[in-house]
């Protein structure tokens, strides 16, 4: 069985007190449980605030194992003349475990092209983290009927040369960029339709072992009202939360809420 993962995506939001806080409210539900109760928890602070999070994570002990820490980018050179960029291994330095590549903001704003999600997933692996690889559709495509052959492209071209070992340990999110920080939610069975196929698509380029091993999320205006039904379903394995991971209720509410149907 897949343990799930509920991932907390800050995006370029709070400075370092209010990181430190919101962390700290995140612990403090966390603390109530052990960690086989709780689903694994992922924390993607901006850049600036990963220290601080990490330092609050060492200094609360045990209960801080509960809690991974994630970079919401990296580049796939270890290092080099690449101004304003961060390594995986500078981030796996400060205590990072998992990497958030490929979000559709990073593509729609950064021009990052599947060729280049597919090297950083490489370079993630290679130095022993865990990719999280998002794919998704626009508004256009999805009314166009390419769903499933555009984000089928996405996930083949992302997990090229990469082998099946590998690819077990990895994760995928998928994020409707329709559905992302709009307030809309893609339908439960409709989103469990994608993340299928999706699973199918890895078993395709990979195996079964690894598909059935892959985590996959759903993104997309996760809410605590929506993830019960979400989580529900066969083959969602979690979820990336945007906006409602801002504000430790809304946060741990999620996580409480996934802990009743999926945990």
């Amino acid at each position: 069985m897949r343990k799930p993962i509920i991932a907390g995506n800050w995006k370029m939001n709070l400075l370092q007190d209010d990181a430190k806080a919101l962390f700290n409210g995140i612990k403090e539900f966390a603390d109530k449980y052990t960690a086989v109760q709780l689903p694994s928890i992922v924390i993607a602070p901006t850049f600036t605030s990963l220290s601080v999070v990490e330092n609050v994570k060492c200094d609360c002990g045990c209960a801080g194992t509960k809690i991974a820490i994630a970079a919401q980018n990296c580049h796939w050179e270890t290092s080099g003349a690449y101004t304003g960029e961060v390594s995986v291994e500078m981030l796996k330095d400060i205590g990072c475990e998992y990497i958030i590549i490929g979000h559709s903001e990073r593509r729609q704003y950064f021009s990052e092209t599947d060729e280049m999600i597919n090297k950083k997933a490489k370079s993630i692996l290679a130095k022993g983290l865990i990719p999280i690889i998002c794919c998704g559709e626009t508004l256009e495509q999805r009314e166009a009927g390419i769903t499933d052959s555009h984000i089928a492209g996405q996930i083949k071209k992302a997990l090229e040369g990469i082998s099946a070992e590998d690819i077990k340990k990895s994760v995928i999110a998928y994020e409707p960029i329709w559905a992302i920080g709009t307030g809309k939610t893609c339908d439960a069975d409709e989103a469990n339709r994608v993340i299928a196929m999706i699973r199918n698509v890895v078993r395709e380029v990979s195996n079964s072992e690894a598909a059935d091993a892959i985590r996959i999320l759903y993104g997309g205006s996760v809410k605590p009202s929506t993830i019960e039904e979400q989580m529900s379903k066969s083959d969602i394995d979690g979820a990336l939360v945007g906006g409602a991971s801002l504000k430790a209720d809304s946060f741990n509410e999620i996580i409480a809420n996934t802990m009743k149907v999926a945990v």
